[in-house]
């Protein structure tokens, strides 16, 4: 069964200029459920991040300054967002999310995460939005663990992950690997183990023709024990804050080649959602529900 990570935690009460974005934590589920997709039985409600955990990825003086609301005003504004206590528990809460959602995709080869995907979050300080990283915290809980050697981040948001590939720079038994538009945010990019940066208004035709030319032979070069997936659908060509020109059927079948690719080596993957900032919440909340349907498709 598909076990999806979201807790109404996760929908967030903003200033106004903050609170668009954040519908779609709330709509897509309802979405999900309204068309059949999901049932209630599909989610769960993630548990609060062990601080150890936290502290594998993050500093302890960042991190602790984090829980006690005790950042600089410089810090916060880096963030993006005001600092509040449901902010924060809201991040460890979905770095847990994904953590267990790993578990779930050892069991039954896929695991989604609502929320997540906060890749600009440093060792040492938040930005974008982005207070802790779920992904890195995930995948340096499972090598702790000993519970896989080696794991492989499949990036394909539009904004590269900077602070994931800061985090794993010098280790080796993560492989990050970032698409991303050349022209976006963060303009001083960091150096993932591989990145592809693409000019601007790229098409579905070059954006997938890229995916089949490096996505399998780099999965075979890394022999990942595990992948986790970004889906940022920021992707799209309507979205307010990217550059490429994707359409909701290019970012659809680049969800399905992630995916049919990883059920079909059967390699546990774990999906975050990442970025969303089209005009129209329903293209966002299409774009996203599409991952969920691709998965209940392939996984069943």
């Amino acid at each position: 069964m598909l076990k999806i990570a979201f807790d109404s935690i996760y929908v967030l009460d903003l200033p106004e200029g903050h609170r668009f974005p954040m519908l779609k934590y709330d709509l897509l589920p309802k979405q999900l459920i309204h068309e059949g997709t999901c049932s209630e039985e599909n989610f769960f409600s993630p548990e609060y991040l062990d601080p150890k955990d936290a502290l594998s990825v993050h500093t302890e003086s960042y991190f602790r300054r984090l829980i006690n609301s005790d950042l600089t005003p410089k810090e916060v504004r880096k963030i993006g967002f005001p600092l509040s206590q449901h902010l924060i528990d809201r991040e460890q809460r979905i770095a847990q999310g994904t953590i267990q959602n790993c578990y779930y995709a050892f069991n039954h080869g896929i695991s989604i995460n609502i929320a997540g995907g906060t890749h600009h979050a440093y060792t040492d300080h938040g930005e974008a939005f982005c207070l802790l990283n779920d992904q890195a915290i995930a995948a340096s809980h499972l090598i702790r663990k000993g519970l896989i050697k080696k794991a492989l981040i499949i990036d394909l948001d539009v904004h590269q992950g900077n602070g994931t590939a800061s985090i794993f720079q010098k280790d080796p038994s993560v492989f990050t690997f970032s698409v991303h538009g050349a022209a976006n945010y963060p303009f001083k990019k960091e150096e993932s183990d591989l990145d592809l940066p693409l000019p601007k208004g790229c098409s579905d035709l070059e954006y997938l023709a890229l995916l089949d030319e490096y996505l399998d032979p780099l999965i075979e070069e890394v022999k990942p024990d595990f992948i986790f997936y970004l889906s940022g659908v920021d992707i799209l060509e309507s979205d307010r804050l990217g550059t490429l020109g994707l359409t909701l059927n290019g970012c659809k079948e680049r969800d399905h080649k992630v995916l049919n690719l990883a059920h079909s080596k059967g390699i546990p993957i774990q999906c975050s959602m990442g970025g969303g900032y089209s005009k129209d919440i329903r293209v966002i909340v299409e774009a996203h529900a599409n991952l969920f349907r691709i998965a209940q498709y392939l996984y069943d």
